[in-house]
């Protein structure tokens, strides 16, 4: 499990971290939420579908279709599929919220990637700044944060019209089947029948491309049933430092 604590001078400045060297720490998670910004090359690599968080509803990749395993991530730790989510790529730092709105930049002390040793970088430099490496991860993370609080607005507007619906999957073994539960989608039927002010407020909520994203990505499903790892298909590793960009 995830034990992410706030990054501080005097549990930290003595401590560095390590990149990470594969997506293994990924393999375990079937859906994570994606923000609006990184769903044109989202919908191009796999399912989004939109999940409850809270009374709202966000978008999310849609890597598994079991709980429990990304087909996504390969035996050997790399990455199947032309991108990645910058939740991942965000990985071992997170921004998290306080009672007051703020946000802290926290690191998965669990992740095996923090150490003692000199070896890594650093977190803070000796003024007591944060280091570079860490100023850029803050730059990242704030900037995701930011496309968040603008996605959940538009994804609202959608719930709001009445566009989005439960999705209905179902996994067929042999001569049974498995129902996947907890994913939506836009209701294409309702959507196609908005007034024009209707779709003019979803306009100018920003929530016209999640919904054609979503639209765009519904045949990747597919790729679930035959399973991703089955593709044969790898991108280079991506390198902290050199993707990140949404």
């Amino acid at each position: 499990m995830p034990t992410m604590t706030p990054i501080t001078q005097s549990r930290h400045a003595a401590k560095r971290w390590r990149r990470p060297r594969s997506y293994a720490f990924a393999a375990g998670t079937a859906v994570i939420p994606l923000v609006g910004a990184e769903l044109v090359k989202a919908a191009l690599a796999f399912p989004i579908a939109f999940i409850e968080h809270g009374d709202a509803f966000v978008p999310a990749a849609v890597l598994g279709m079991e709980s429990n395993r990304n087909l996504f991530v390969a035996a050997d730790g790399r990455w199947l599929g032309a991108y990645v989510p910058a939740a991942v790529r965000g990985f071992p730092f997170m921004l998290a919220a306080t009672e007051k709105g703020q946000h802290l930049l926290c690191f998965d002390e669990a992740s095996g990637l923090l150490t003692d040793a000199q070896e890594g970088e650093r977190f803070f430099e000796d003024d007591g700044t944060p280091s570079p490496a860490v100023r850029q991860v803050l730059d990242f993370l704030t900037k995701v944060e930011q496309n968040r609080t603008l996605t959940v607005a538009a994804c609202a507007a959608l719930q709001a019209r009445n566009q989005i619906e439960p999705w209905p999957i179902t996994v067929r073994t042999g001569q049974s089947g498995r129902k996947i539960e907890g994913l939506f989608r836009v209701n294409e039927a309702a959507f196609n029948a908005l007034q024009d002010d209707a779709f003019l407020a979803l306009r100018n909520a920003g929530a016209l491309p999640i919904a054609f994203a979503q639209f765009v990505a519904m045949p990747q499903l597919r790729l679930l049933g035959e399973g991703a790892g089955a593709r044969g298909q790898s991108v280079p590793q991506v390198q902290w430092g050199q993707d990140f960009d949404l």
